[in-house]
């Protein structure tokens, strides 16, 4: 899948573009451009709040953004103030880390339409045949990141940082120590582990309004 008009507009200077034209647009996010900081949506007064662990190379996770997240979760309880929704690092192996920290080290504002693409392209960053070694991944994933504003200097610094991938990894452990979550996407509500992607009817359900 090629890269579109609309995901140049989306991943434009700052992506400015995807204040206007993102799935994400009005929904509330952590503005703290810590890379260590909450990564979230919707009011975090609102009376449900559910944690979501994904890894940003899980088909089953890229599915579920694309599919359920986006057109119908937003919409239906994030923009209208019923749910805060945070998104949490379980990367399952090298790539899906690589591009984690990342999408931890652009501006905050920046964060859900970068993922937003990097999911809608998983298969050309993630899984395309040509890339065969580490370096192949890291161009990959750098077009990317170059569309968001990153310069190659930047990203070079993100992916080497080792306290942000000390900081995602402990966060994976720490998942997997209180919830025993083993696989992506898993949702935590009521602190009850949910694991699996799920349709609308089923994640409506699962929060109780359904």
């Amino acid at each position: 899948m090629a890269i579109e008009r609309r995901d140049i507009l989306l991943l434009g200077v700052g992506l400015a573009a995807a204040s206007v034209t993102s799935a994400f647009a009005g929904v509330t996010a952590s503005h703290r451009n810590n890379p260590f900081g909450i990564r979230s949506l919707g009011n975090p007064n609102a009376g449900k709040k559910i944690i979501e662990y994904f890894s940003l190379g899980c088909p089953h996770c890229a599915e579920f953004a694309t599919h359920t997240l986006k057109p119908k979760i937003v919409p239906s309880f994030i923009d209208t103030g019923k749910l805060y929704y945070v998104f949490r690092d379980f990367p399952l192996d090298g790539v899906s880390l690589m591009a984690a920290q990342v999408a931890r080290s652009l501006p905050a504002h920046d964060y859900f339409p970068f993922i937003e693409i990097l999911f809608s392209h998983q298969l050309e960053w993630a899984y395309a045949p040509k890339l065969k070694t580490k370096r192949d991944y890291e161009n990959a994933l750098f077009k990317y990141a170059a569309l968001a504003g990153m310069s190659r200097n930047r990203f070079d610094a993100a992916i080497a940082d080792k306290k942000l991938s000390n900081f995602i990894l402990a966060e994976r452990r720490k998942a997997e120590q209180k919830y025993n979550v083993d696989a992506t996407p898993t949702f935590i509500f009521d602190d009850k582990k949910y694991p699996g992607a799920m349709d609308f009817k089923q994640f409506s359900a699962m929060i109780g309004e359904g």
